[in-house]
């Protein structure tokens, strides 16, 4: 496989984690080589970003939201993991290839949980009833 299919596929990949989460959807505001994940309650002009696929250096990168306390140890453990690039430092980590699928699912889904907890009571009530919708639960 050649580098640019193996980016490509990893980008897919991210992309596919990111757009199984409930409500959200991809966005290209800043144009068609930065995809912004985004998730919404009922109001998708309200949408909230989190995560960003980026390209450092030529190398597929994943700007994703992460809570300040645990974004230190996830940088010391993970040589992948740093500082959010173009991004608060504080709140945001840039994570490259190399990552597990498994550690790259749970990192989006922290983020898309970081994000839709910042949201309002009734769009975390209308996620949670699209979700639900979605896995049949109300059949």
């Amino acid at each position: 496989m050649t580098n640019d299919k193996s980016q490509e596929v990893l980008e897919q990949a991210w992309a596919k984690l990111c757009l199984s989460l409930p409500c959200s959807f991809a966005d290209y505001p800043f144009g068609p080589e930065y995809t912004v994940f985004k998730v919404s309650g009922r109001d998708t002009s309200k949408a909230k970003m989190f995560a960003m696929v980026i390209s450092l250096q030529g190398e597929p990168a994943l700007n994703l939201k992460c809570e300040p306390a645990l974004s230190d140890q996830q940088r010391s453990e993970h040589p992948e993991i740093t500082p959010g690039y173009h991004m608060n430092k504080k709140h945001w980590n840039t994570v490259r290839s190399g990552l597990d699928l498994e550690l790259m699912r749970e990192l989006i889904e922290d983020s898309y949980d970081l994000v839709v907890e910042g949201m309002s009571v009734r769009d975390k009530e209308y996620i949670r009833l699209q979700d639900t919708i979605s896995h049949g639960a109300l059949y």
